[in-house]
């Protein structure tokens, strides 16, 4: 590693000189990473670095790799050690600031394999020990495994830290309105039309039972990223690679995270695929199809005030107008789901992605880590904010409800077995146009007592079938 201080004239940025195996490369003299990574800072300038979530999975395969391979005998003891230090600091997240290369980069991810792998030596370097970023911290290891396990890392170390959590905290809300609320009734609807009447408990269990039944699909999809490609290196036959590497790999990333990682039965299928990364996009675009038909009951049922359905009124936000005084808008609703529309689109951008694992590498990797990550961050915050600020807080409007039960014709279906089909359209055709109660019209239209209609007709009651 040679490293040369010079100047630049053109930005008055002190600059050193590093060589590789192209050649001379011009670096910042207060960067930590080397040749490598700062040919792929001038080559790649389409948007931002990927997510610290991810470098932080690349470093805990650095300091589990660097264990191993001592362990193995491959790797002197003093040089474990440093690296294992540099790759905890990184993965507490300190440094965060030396990973700038593009989510937009070679479709490996070697560049920020060995921005990692250059940091750490930069590191232990400083710490008086000298490694070599590929012959030391990359022992044992290639871009084309390091970077598909981070990625199971990273999603799966995210999801159990991020998302989970946020859905247990949206469905204890939901649960707990869903009693709150248990025999508050609704107008039901079929076709945005009146149908026959629900109450509140069960439209909430059945957002309940949707949301896990999609949590369990991410949590089956979790735990299938536990399988990881590391020790395939080059192309998945584990070239310049340990025999015993991947399985003691497993055993000390496991005791590190506190999952249990295991090889995966062909690197093959981790390296010249993701189906297991793409299979986590789809229980995360399934997540989020879920979470916009919850917010879009909300919405729909917030409608109005006056010419909506008006059935509830969410907490006011913020002025919803900037021309109309006065009006309030459903923005935690409309927040999310533009959130469930993102996450479809970067679902999409995975599917495209699994596509083009031509041979024995994917090669659109970065993109699908960065999407994943965006997508569990994206959807743990929208689960918060919804359950605080819509679930928690939106009241019932229960005048209103009432005197749109009364009226609503649909309830004339009760009659049916009573009177027959024919005469209760008779009779919710005469209540629609006339704008009677249906119990009024009913005692007009039949011979059954005004008692027997209230019963008959209760709107609690006809929520339990029968």
């Amino acid at each position: 590693m040679t490293n040369t201080p010079t100047d630049s004239a053109s930005s008055n940025v002190s600059m050193r000189t590093e060589t590789d195996s192209l050649g001379p490369v011009s670096i910042p003299s207060n960067a930590l990473w080397g040749a490598q990574t700062q040919r792929a800072v001038d080559n790649f300038h389409i948007d931002r670095p990927l997510p610290n979530s991810f470098i932080r999975a690349i470093a805990q395969i650095k300091a589990t790799a660097a264990r191993t391979n001592a362990e193995l005998g491959l790797l002197p003891s003093n040089k474990a050690i440093a690296i294992q230090a540099a790759a905890d600091a990184i993965a507490a997240g300190d440094y965060a600031d030396q990973f700038p290369v593009d989510v937009y980069q070679t479709g490996s991810g070697t560049s920020s394999n060995m921005n990692v792998n250059e940091v750490i030596a930069h590191l232990c370097e400083q710490a008086g020990v000298v490694v070599h970023a590929n012959d030391d911290v990359n022992l044992g290891q290639s871009s084309n495994d390091t970077i598909p396990t981070a990625i199971h890392l990273s999603a799966v170390q995210q999801l159990y830290a991020s998302l989970l959590p946020s859905i247990r905290h949206l469905r204890e809300q939901i649960q707990q309105r869903g009693k709150d609320l248990a025999d508050t009734v609704k107008p039901g609807r079929t076709h945005l039309m009146d149908a026959m009447p629900v109450t509140f408990g069960q439209v909430l269990n059945g957002w309940d039972v949707q949301l896990e039944h999609a949590e369990e699909k991410l949590r089956g999809a979790g735990h299938a990223l536990l399988r990881i490609p590391q020790g395939g290196t080059a192309v998945g036959t584990g070239i310049n690679c340990h025999p015993e590497f991947s399985t003691r790999f497993c055993v000390h990333l496991s005791e590190l995270l506190g999952q249990h990682f295991q090889p995966l039965d062909s690197f093959f299928a981790g390296q010249g695929a993701i189906d297991r990364p793409l299979a986590l996009s789809a229980a995360l675009r399934g997540y989020a199809i879920t979470l916009s038909k919850i917010s879009s009951d909300l919405r729909w049922m917030s409608s109005g005030p006056l010419h909506g359905l008006g059935e509830i009124q969410l907490e006011a936000l913020q002025p919803g107008s900037s021309i109309m005084p006065g009006k309030v808008n459903p923005v935690v609703c409309e927040s999310t789901l533009m959130v469930c529309a993102q996450i479809q689109g970067l679902d999409l951008a995975v599917a495209l992605a699994a596509q083009q694992g031509n041979f024995e590498l994917n090669v659109m990797l970065p993109m699908v880590a960065n999407n994943l990550l965006d997508m569990i961050r994206l959807l743990s915050h929208s689960n918060c904010f919804l359950a605080d600020k819509a679930i928690a807080t939106f009241t019932v409007n229960t005048e209103h409800l009432a005197r749109l039960l009364d009226k609503n014709p649909i309830l004339v279906t009760a009659l049916n077995a009573a009177i027959g089909y024919n005469k209760a359209a008779e009779i919710a055709k005469a209540a629609y146009a006339s704008g009677r109660s249906i119990i009024d019209v009913a005692a007009d239209m039949t011979d059954l007592t005004r008692a027997e209609l209230t019963a008959l007709l209760d709107p609690l009651t006809l929520t339990r079938g029968g």
